[in-house]
């Protein structure tokens, strides 16, 4: 039946990035360290966490960002439904009788 050690359900090899392009130089995590080596300590995973002050993620999202992002798209969306419900669906004029 190949239920034995042979794992080929179509899965490839997962691509890891390169640990070392993780560096903790300039960020907040430097300070961490520096902090811990003054006790003799010493934060092995710090690196793990560097990823989230590099790239895209080293900026701050501010609160406009939050709702200017996708208003532009939500705002559109919203008046083209808002056609096709009056083209399928019109109002039925009943003499203004509620």
């Amino acid at each position: 039946m190949g239920h034995g050690n042979e794992h080929s359900h179509g899965h490839g090899k997962m691509e890891l990035p390169d640990y070392r392009q993780w560096k903790i130089e300039g960020t907040p995590l430097e300070k961490v360290q520096e902090r811990l080596a003054k006790r003799g300590l010493r934060d092995p995973w710090a690196r793990n966490e560097a990823w989230r002050y590099m790239g895209g993620f080293a900026k701050p999202v501010t609160l406009t960002e939050v709702f200017t992002r996708g208003l532009k798209w939500g705002f559109a969306a919203f008046i083209i439904a808002l056609g096709i419900e009056y083209t399928l669906f019109p109002p039925k004029k009943n003499g203004g009788h509620h």
